[in-house]
């Protein structure tokens, strides 16, 4: 039996599994992420559920959650950190947060500002270079347990952040500025070789691709879920994006009109666009 994903649509949860689509009497996103063993209890919902049709329109899978995100997680992100920050003289903090035991983490999002597959993003009107970054997100329970993963979209500012390391809320907090989805996987950790794949078009032609696999973080996922938890709570758990290992060259920024598709093996694709 395949594991299930969990929907967010207009008309309640919708969970797919192997060929099935099940519609739970459980309207709440809110209530997996508040129970102690997500998966008996999704298990369980979806025996008393009723199969459906395949929803035509999906959103984000998100309720009340809060989207925080890690940084300097990858090699290849460090060291797009330092270029984009060399003139500002940021280049060294970095460097060393790279090698440090505390990593960077931060917050990305509130629900109002996180969006679905198959719908916009924006760009900050007042940054001049702006890039996606392709993510795993991890889904985090009350108690700070992983029990499930989607893909996410974390939009950067890379010139404000270069001009100020300071000026990090600004450069990753704005609204439309993260994508999440398709939809939410309840299932064991990820291997590690599980690949992470984008693809940028503009005009339906490809102007950027990469990839890169779990296995090139430097940090575990469990270990950023566990400082993400120090001196922490959320009453309705949360999301955390672990950083990215594909970074655009520097002559790239997005454009209005341009997709953005990322892909996760075993999760799928989310695709958003830019208005």
């Amino acid at each position: 039996m395949s594991a299930p994903i969990v929907f967010c649509t207009p008309s309640g949860l919708v969970v797919q599994q192997d060929d099935a689509w099940i519609h739970l009497k459980e309207t709440r996103l809110d209530a997996l992420f508040q129970q102690e063993d997500p998966a008996l209890w999704l298990d369980a919902q979806v025996r008393e559920g009723s199969r459906v049709d395949a929803p035509a329109v999906l959103g984000a899978p998100i309720q009340n959650q809060e989207v925080w995100a890690s940084g300097v997680t990858y090699l290849r992100s460090r060291n797009a950190r330092m270029e984009e920050s060399k003139d500002a003289g940021g280049g060294t903090f970095y460097d060393r947060v790279y090698d440090a035991d505390r990593p960077e983490i931060f917050f990305k999002a509130t629900p109002h500002r996180v969006f679905g597959t198959g719908t916009a993003l924006r760009l900050r009107a007042d940054a001049k270079w702006n890039v996606p970054e392709p993510e795993l997100a991890l889904a985090l329970n009350t108690s700070g347990r992983i029990f499930g993963y989607t893909i996410g979209n974390d939009l950067s500012s890379r010139d404000i952040e270069g001009e100020n390391p300071l000026y990090l809320p600004q450069a990753k907090v704005w609204s439309h500025c993260c994508g999440l989805g398709p939809g939410l996987v309840v299932c064991p950790p990820l291997p590690a070789s599980t690949e992470i794949a984008i693809t940028i078009l503009r005009g339906g032609a490809p102007v950027f691709e990469g990839r890169t696999a779990l296995d090139q973080m430097k940090r575990t996922p469990l270990e950023l879920a566990e400082w993400l938890w120090r001196d922490n709570s959320f009453p309705a758990g949360c999301y955390l994006l672990t950083g990215t290992g594909v970074v655009p060259p520097n002559e790239f920024t997005l454009a209005g009109g341009d997709e953005i598709r990322i892909s996760i093996q075993g999760l799928g694709t989310l695709v958003n666009f830019i208005a």
